[in-house]
């Protein structure tokens, strides 16, 4: 990828550097993890290390699908199987492995990745769908979309250094 680098503008290559880096940030605080510690609540919240693995890489890709198809590849919070879907992203399913969910997060971030080096205009936008959460009428370009992924990576990475330290004191940064 160092070479793809020296290929692209510089907004692209900063971009993926910015997504490497809060990648490995997030990847950091489950390494060496047993299965049973990547399902384990460490603090009040109900969030785990393995779940919120599983949180990042799909939303990610559903902003990946955003960017290339529009509002229509993200169902609304009116809609149950969409609601259902979100919920399990939380927690890793029965037989679901910490190696499973750290594969398919790869797959994700290099379908994004690609998405990032290829898309022919990153001032290419759509808007968004009706919640609660997005302003009426709103629209967003490839650019923000990849900006918010690249926010959402580094405030997991946040979360999940917290989980870690409390499960067994490791620090990410430190």
């Amino acid at each position: 990828m160092t070479g793809t680098l020296n290929t692209l503008t510089r907004d692209r290559a900063d971009l993926l550097e910015t997504l490497r880096a809060h990648r490995f940030f997030l990847r950091y605080t489950v390494q060496g993890l047993t299965e049973e510690q990547a399902r384990q609540r460490t603090t009040a919240s109900e969030l785990t290390l393995g779940g919120l693995l599983k949180h990042v890489a799909h939303t990610e890709s559903s902003w990946a699908d955003f960017i290339e198809r529009g509002p229509s590849a993200m169902a609304g919070p009116d809609d149950p199987e969409q609601m259902a879907r979100w919920q399990a992203e939380w927690h890793m399913a029965e037989g679901e492995t910490l190696a499973d969910v750290l594969a398919h997060y790869d797959e994700v971030a290099a379908r994004t990745d690609a998405l990032v080096a290829e898309l022919p205009d990153l001032d290419a936008d759509h808007p968004l769908p009706p919640a609660p959460w997005f302003e009426p009428g709103a629209r967003r370009s490839a650019r923000r979309v990849f900006l918010h992924i690249v926010a959402e990576t580094a405030q997991h990475a946040g979360h999940a250094d917290i989980l870690r330290e409390s499960l067994d004191g490791q620090k990410t940064m430190a």
